[in-house]
């Protein structure tokens, strides 16, 4: 593993379309790398360039497109690049390796899977109300639609649950009456015709709070917050 100080910078220099028994340059060089240990390497695709047959290629010509430079670049002690150069030089075939000497300030490190607390378990039990609101499909709330902005921002606000039913859009959202009524005012603002229906309910479910949405526009069904 690579460690802060003194290293050498590879730069591999080919050209897109050219191969190895068959196979892309780069990615028998990648292969390589991966299988030999190396640290991490990079490919970089240039978008105009020309090389030791002085024949200019552009992305812009569509002929000689799959003839760009590449440039595939990577940092490790001097010992591994030593220990690999010569199998870099086969397979790099006409292309160009530059290694210079490079200070490493901080090595990269292997990313660890973050930790994440599972959202709090709610119960609510007891009277609530239902909030219904009825509003068209094709309704925007600035520059998205009208059910998907609502949603959001019941989310926002912390109510409990919302449910968008298809057609002529109803977003069914149940929570408390003062939660619910202290929402209005966005409702206000945000639905400039449309209709918002209270219901009593009882509870009688277990529900989390921290869920995530995804509301595809063109999918049918309900979605659940």
């Amino acid at each position: 593993m690579l460690t802060a100080g003194k290293a050498m910078k590879v730069s591999i220099y080919l050209s897109e379309g050219s191969t190895h028994h068959g196979v892309p340059t780069y990615s028998s060089i990648l292969d390589f790398l991966f299988y030999r240990g190396v640290s991490g390497a990079t490919v970089i695709k240039g978008i105009a360039g020309f090389g030791a047959d002085h024949h200019m290629h552009s992305a812009s010509v569509v002929e000689i497109s799959d003839h760009l430079p590449l440039k595939i670049e990577f940092i490790e002690s001097r010992e591994k690049v030593n220990e690999i150069l010569g199998k870099l030089e086969e397979l790099a075939g006409s292309g160009m390796i530059e290694v210079q000497e490079t200070t490493l300030t901080k090595p990269s490190q292997v990313s660890k899977p973050k930790k994440t607390t599972p959202p709090a378990h709610l119960k609510m039990e007891g009277k609530a109300k239902m909030m219904r609101i009825y509003i068209g499909e094709s309704d925007r709330w600035k520059d998205k639609p009208l059910y998907k902005a609502l949603v959001e921002a019941m989310r926002a606000n912390d109510i409990a649950g919302v449910t968008v039913y298809r057609g002529s859009i109803m977003l069914s959202a149940v929570d408390t009456e003062e939660k619910l009524r202290s929402f209005l005012p966005l409702v206000d603002q945000m639905v400039e015709e449309g209709l918002v229906v209270f219901s009593d309910v009882d509870i009688i479910k277990y529900s989390y709070r921290a869920l995530d949405v995804d509301l595809p526009e063109a999918q049918a069904g309900n979605v659940s917050a």
